[in-house]
């Protein structure tokens, strides 16, 4: 019972439920051949015999009987008095089987044996880990913190499976303590060596969509559906929502009773402020949906360009562009069109539009980071700035007051010469 010994002395991978016999008997088979070839020189002559419930194996070598002095290949023949005294009646010519023990191949095959097969355990182990959370990949999924580092959190499922969330992946306001459950997405699962690494995320738009779906029965029903999503992670989000119903109000399914359906969502999220909106083709409605709250007075499309000039009136602006710029940011992104807001009517001493200026052209006298700042906000022409108040320019930009009045100075430097 040598081999049966030997065997039991593996058990990292006997008992491995997450290993069928079918599998399991290829790769002991594998493995065991794979040291009859470097302790032979070759395997064709073995067969190997397995029983993976009782964690017993044989292996038999057959070998042809040659003459006493004709031997020649020691591993595939044997002498006629050898195979004698396995068998008496044995002639020349007859195969011979004889059991070869685990234990006669010597301890440094047996320990390489033994190191080779839990490295083949671990490598079907780490397949199937990789295939079980590729079909996992956009699902949402919750896993407990093991471990929070600067750059990323570690977490650890029911099954013990590592996952990383990293802080890129994190919404801004998200604090996490070993022990707390975490929500995301299976954003992705990469080989790092043999070892895949499962990547969760909370920023993705598919985390959102998929909390919809989680939260909306309507939604996971499929008699609302989620057109589009966009989201400035922690900050605002924007969502489509469509139904072939029409006794179904969509937006209103979403959000519930004053808000009561969407809070678990904004909750989840770090309070992200998320604008449901209903879907549209007519792209003039849809832009002027995607804008809300703002109140646009029309909107002038070119198919071509994909962009959309929007005329409001001077007090809906501000609503338009929203905090930061994020409003007509998301919009843009919702409808796929670059919005560009144009006021109704100048305000006193305003630049003329056809003397209106690109504010890139001043790119040799004022900061590209400055200039991309107040693109954010949708200002990208000088006559644009100069329209505005001050302090409200210093509140919905990231400039200090002294860098917005330089600016100023340069763009009516540039209009009074």
């Amino acid at each position: 019972m040598e081999n049966l010994a030997l065997i039991d002395s593996f058990s990292e991978f006997k008992d491995d439920k997450l290993i069928d016999r079918v599998t399991l008997m290829a790769i002991l088979e594998d493995v065991f051949r794979n040291a009859l070839k470097k302790k032979f020189g070759s395997d064709d002559n073995f067969d190997i015999i397995i029983n993976p419930d009782k964690g017993d194996m044989e292996i038999w070598q057959r070998r042809v009987i040659v003459a006493d002095d004709d031997l020649d290949l020691e591993h595939l023949e044997i002498t006629l008095s050898e195979a004698r005294k396995i068998e008496p009646d044995f002639e020349i010519g007859e195969e011979v089987s004889e059991e070869v023990k685990l234990i006669d191949l010597g301890r440094r095959a047996i320990l390489a044996l033994r190191q080779n097969l839990i490295s083949k355990i671990h490598e079907h182990d780490n397949t199937n880990l990789y295939k079980q959370f590729k079909d996992l990949i956009g699902e949402i999924y919750t896993a407990e913190v093991h471990h929070v580092r600067p750059r990323v959190v570690i977490l650890i499922d029911d099954d013990g499976n590592e996952i990383v969330l990293p802080k890129e992946k994190q919404i801004p306001s998200d604090f996490f303590r070993k022990g707390d459950n975490v929500r995301g997405i299976i954003e992705s699962v990469e080989l790092k060596g043999n070892k895949p690494q499962i990547i969760m995320s909370r920023t993705s738009e598919k985390f959102l969509e998929k909390l919809f779906e989680q939260e909306i029965p309507e939604v996971f029903d499929g008699l609302i559906m989620v057109k589009n999503v966009v989201r400035i992670p922690g900050e605002k989000a924007k969502v489509a929502v469509d139904s072939y119903d029409d006794r179904i109000d969509p937006v209103g399914a979403c959000v519930g009773m004053k808000g009561s359906r969407i809070h678990g969502i904004v909750r989840e999220l770090g309070n992200e402020n998320i604008d449901v909106i209903n879907y549209t083709s007519n792209i003039q409605l849809y832009i002027t949906r995607a804008l809300s709250p703002a109140k646009v007075s029309s909107i002038k499309i070119n198919e071509e360009t994909k962009r959309a000039d929007v005329f409001l009136k001077l007090e809906e602006v501000s609503k338009a562009i929203g905090r930061g710029g994020h409003n007509i940011k998301l919009a843009g992104q919702l409808t796929g069109y670059e919005l560009d807001v144009i006021r109704e009517g100048d305000v006193a001493g305003a630049v003329a539009d056809e003397d209106d200026v690109e504010l890139t052209e001043f790119s040799d006298e004022i900061e590209e980071w400055v200039i991309e700042e107040f693109a954010k906000i949708g200002l990208d022409t000088a006559k644009s700035i100069l329209n505005q108040d001050v302090d409200d320019l210093v509140r919905r930009t990231d400039l200090e007051e002294e860098t917005i009045l330089d600016v100023m100075k340069i763009l009516k430097e540039e209009f009074d010469s």
